[in-house]
């Protein structure tokens, strides 16, 4: 059987067991990787179930929230440029060997989905998994070596007027393990200048542009003048992306996270990826949910973690 019949069963059968009539079917998608396309009476949204992976949230009569790159890669193996890819195990380069890929292993892998349900009120749930059986399987195999330990993954994209995601972690083994995560999500902006970013003020903050000095966000809000990559930590409460050109704002809550991520690479290192974009720069920030470095988090024989991210436009 060829690769595109394999994935065009595979999609048919998911369709069998999944699908949810006038709201919610798996298709294919970019490349071929197959998508879970959601369209209720709130807003519409895909998932793609390779890195388990939210390309797309709009809420109805609004703009889309979440910013895709044109030149984004669809294709296995790769990571998906934009939406919000999830950062598992680690976050960043791998800090025992640069080479590795960066951000770890989950998004590089397809997940197996394993439940829908529309919810009271309208919105539709979409649940993922991921255990080494589906990463033995892929072209990040080899990646369980660097991290050989067992563990299930859950992902759960719930989609209404607020779209929120949680990534839940469980140690079935006899050891405990540490872990990094982050749903790194890229939010559409009408242009950076114009961007601020409020309710990180008086957060410490690594400046990996200073090579990693700690800092202190002294003003009230957040402002882009040239490439930005912080690690705000200790931050456990909301944040609001402000746009002026859009008129608009975009609240990220969160829970079980300690860590908030900003980033936006600006014009050097946009045009040095491959798979960005040159000037896509001005169009997008991220606000990441995470627990990285010392936020990281380790997790008992037996033991869950649960983090979660709601975005909402206003």
């Amino acid at each position: 059987m060829k690769p595109h019949d394999s994935a065009t069963q595979r999609i048919e059968n998911d369709n069998a067991r999944f699908a949810i009539k006038g709201v919610l079917a798996l298709e294919a998608g970019r490349g071929s990787l197959p998508s879970v396309v959601i369209r209720n009476e709130h807003a519409s949204a895909t998932v793609y179930l390779h890195g388990a992976h939210v390309t797309h949230f709009q809420p109805k009569g609004k703009g889309p929230v979440l910013w895709m790159s044109d030149w984004s890669w669809f294709e296995a193996g790769k990571p998906i440029r934009g939406g919000v890819p999830i950062c598992w195990p680690w976050f960043g380069p791998h800090a025992g060997d640069p080479k590795l890929p960066g951000h770890g292993f989950a998004r590089l892998v397809e997940w197996k989905l394993t439940k829908t349900a529309q919810l009271p009120g309208g919105r539709t749930q979409v649940q993922l998994a991921l255990t080494p059986a589906e990463v033995r399987t892929s072209p990040a195999a080899g990646l369980l070596k660097v991290f050989p330990h067992p563990f299930e993954l859950t992902f759960a994209v719930t989609v209404g007027a607020e779209l929120e995601m949680e990534l839940a972690v469980h140690n079935p083994g006899q050891a405990p393990f540490t872990f990094e995560e982050a749903l790194h999500t890229y939010l559409v902006t009408g242009d950076i200048w114009d961007a601020r970013i409020r309710g990180l003020a008086g957060a410490k903050y690594v400046d990996k542009m200073q090579a990693m000095k700690v800092c202190t966000q002294e003003a009230e809000e957040v402002v882009f003048a040239g490439e930005t990559d912080r690690v705000y930590l200790d931050t456990r409460s909301a944040c609001e992306l402000i746009d002026s050109k859009l008129e608009r704002r975009i609240a990220v809550a969160k829970e079980n996270s300690v860590n908030t991520v900003v980033w936006n690479p600006h014009k050097a290192k946009a045009k040095a990826m491959p798979d960005f974009g040159d000037g896509e720069w001005k169009g997008m920030v991220c606000i990441e949910t995470a627990n990285v470095g010392p936020g990281a988090v380790t997790l008992p024989p037996g033991g869950t973690h649960a983090m979660k991210a709601v975005l909402a436009l206003t």
